[in-house]
């Protein structure tokens, strides 16, 4: 005999909140589940599975639209694999640019923490500048002439 589970079982049992398990559905990734006569939502243990495949693949950076074309790719026999793999590229690729991006945040407000006195007048204060708008010589040393925006 099958098992099957209410929304507050499959929540405890994938750790996430029924509202996720309710908008995965809703989003398409998770199939709308049989219901009681008393409305309740009636899952089987392949939810669970599911729920855990869509978390692996969250970790991973993919977005929930992305997650959505892996599940489809998953049951395409002659271009499944191929299509998840450059899938997994792509988003290596992202990763990589925004890694870049932050690395460039990351230096250019460092450059200004480092040159704030830390007391005295806000005036003096290269961050607050930056936020400002107005142009400092850290600033122009990572790069842009103003803060990162």
């Amino acid at each position: 005999m099958k098992r099957f589970l209410t929304i507050g079982a499959l929540a405890k049992q994938a750790e996430v909140s029924a509202d996720t398990i309710r908008f995965y559905e809703r989003e398409g990734l998770l199939g709308s589940p049989d219901r009681l006569a008393s409305g309740y939502r009636h899952y089987d243990a392949d939810a669970v599975a599911r729920l855990q495949y869509i978390l692996r693949a969250k970790s991973l950076g993919f977005t929930l639209g992305e997650i959505k074309g892996l599940l489809a790719l998953e049951t395409d026999r002659e271009n499944g694999v191929e299509g998840v793999r450059q899938r997994a590229q792509e988003r290596i690729a992202d990763l990589d640019r925004r890694i870049t991006e932050m690395t460039g945040m990351r230096d250019a407000l460092k450059a200004l923490a480092d040159a704030c006195p830390g007391s005295g007048e806000p005036e003096a204060c290269p961050i607050l500048s930056a936020l400002h708008g107005e142009e400092t010589p850290e600033c122009r040393e990572g790069g842009s002439g103003k803060a990162a925006s």
